[in-house]
């Protein structure tokens, strides 16, 4: 696949992002080495290779789910705030 000033422009498009005069020739090459490095791994010959080699059989530990109430974090978080009360933030009204 050719990367060029087409695709980057159709890319961008896509990707509701505007990339810079300055930045376009040194983003198509960025992008033609990767698309290159990806090609390169459709080459390896994967004929012997099971499919599921890097899953094994063993389950996620599970730990008992139990609620806790630690209010030193709390006080920690307030602690930080410019305005605080009753254990809330105080911001300013933004509707009136």
């Amino acid at each position: 696949m050719q990367v060029d000033d087409a695709l980057l422009t159709k890319l961008e498009k896509l990707s509701f992002l505007k990339v810079s005069d300055d930045k376009r020739e040194e983003i198509i090459t960025q992008l033609s080495e990767i698309v290159n490095f990806v090609d390169n791994l459709s080459e390896l010959n994967t004929d012997g290779v099971d499919d599921n080699f890097a899953m094994n059989n063993a389950s996620t530990t599970l730990r008992e789910d139990i609620p806790s109430c630690d209010t030193s974090i709390n006080e920690d978080i307030i602690s930080h705030a410019p305005l605080s009360g009753d254990n809330f933030f105080i911001v300013p009204k933004i509707i009136e």
